[in-house]
């Protein structure tokens, strides 16, 4: 483990900057903000669905699509390719010549859809952990099964829940994106990850994790497997991370144990996530992994994959943190610290609030 300076700067109610060292860039972070009363815990419960079964939805059991598929009466996660998809596997397209202001390309891949459960009424925060697990194995399935195609680099894994980032359909599900190319984000994580092996000839997210864990201000909660902590350089307001304890590339190195356990630590984040607010939480999360190895499997040395939860509400229910003026002019800035977050998070005890008694709810 790298030496670190014993004497800290004390950053509770200083404006200060923080560096993300997985993208290379600042945030600015201003706790003096956040001196005024914060009352989200508060909020009226809502945007919970109440019916197991929707006749209008695009994704229950047996309903109809709009491209005129029917869905299956399907028990466990349905996998299909989207109707819609942003990708095409067959895209024909001559790349540009050398033109230096007008560049394009072409972009091939395709694109799934996972519905994690036959209930219209369930999120991962209210699903059991058996019911997760079948969502992880599909992941690894399709991870392994799209890893394959020799037009794919690289398999991006994630969920829009909530209409507030995006999510056109409260049915639980998420998507799957492989693509001919290497993301922009993904790119950055895999410079930044390999100037840090290049320059200290270890793994920065086992650095970094083992910090976290000495430190233990950040961490939210851990298992055998893996650990949930609000990183550092969080940009938005109870923005997380999952991360293995055992340093891995991709999630198809995750032996039995490590797959049950993940499916636990993302129904205790969900659950903590619903009862800060009593709402259904709102989030992207995404799985950032190793590109694509083609030939004999082997785990990446720079690459330990992870998980970003970014969920937007800060003060309220239905109230999201936008990132505009300065954050989209200038770079992101927010109020509550990091550890805050944390801290708050960690007081959210493992009950869903729907399942709490009425007179042990908190006022």
């Amino acid at each position: 483990m790298l030496k670190h300076n014993a004497l800290k700067p004390n950053p509770e109610n200083q404006p200060h900057r923080r560096f993300n060292l997985l993208t290379g860039e600042w945030i600015l972070v201003s706790p003096h903000r956040m001196d005024r009363t914060w009352t989200g815990q508060h909020e009226t419960p809502g945007n919970r669905q109440d019916d197991r079964y929707d006749p209008g939805c695009d994704l229950c059991p047996g309903n109809r699509r709009a491209s005129g598929q029917t869905n299956p009466m399907y028990t466990q996660p349905f996998v299909f390719t989207d109707d819609f998809s942003v990708l095409l596997p067959d895209t024909v397209m001559a790349k540009s010549s050398l033109d230096v202001l007008l560049q394009i390309a072409p972009e091939s891949g395709l694109c799934r859809v996972i519905c994690y459960t036959p209930r219209h009424d369930l999120t991962m925060a209210r699903m059991t952990e058996d019911q997760i697990r079948a969502v992880i194995d599909v992941w690894l399935d399709e991870f392994n099964t799209l890893g394959q195609r020799k037009n794919i680099t690289y398999i991006q894994i994630f969920e829009d829940k909530g209409e507030m980032m995006g999510g056109t359909n409260p049915h639980p599900h998420g998507k799957i994106w492989a693509s001919s190319s290497i993301p922009n984000l993904i790119l950055k994580e895999d410079f930044r990850q390999q100037c840090y092996m290049q320059d200290h000839d270890r793994c920065l997210l086992c650095d970094y994790l083992e910090r976290e864990l000495n430190e233990e201000e950040r961490i939210v909660f851990a298992n055998d497997s893996f650990v949930c902590l609000v990183p550092f350089w969080a940009i938005w307001p109870f923005e997380t991370m999952i991360l293995p304890r055992r340093h891995m590339g991709a999630i198809n190195f995750m032996n039995e144990k490590e797959k049950t356990d993940l499916a636990g630590i993302i129904r205790q984040l969900g659950i903590c996530y619903d009862n800060l607010f009593e709402t259904s939480f709102p989030y992207s999360m995404g799985i950032h992994q190793q590109p694509i190895i083609k030939g004999p499997a082997g785990t990446s040395a720079i690459w330990h994959f992870h998980f970003h939860y970014y969920p937007p509400l800060l003060h309220a229910n239905g109230i999201k943190k936008q990132m505009a003026g300065y954050e989209i002019l200038a770079m992101p800035q927010r109020d509550i610290t990091p550890e805050q977050a944390a801290g708050m998070l960690r007081s959210q005890d493992g009950i869903h609030y729907l399942e709490k008694p009425k007179n042990k709810r908190e006022t």
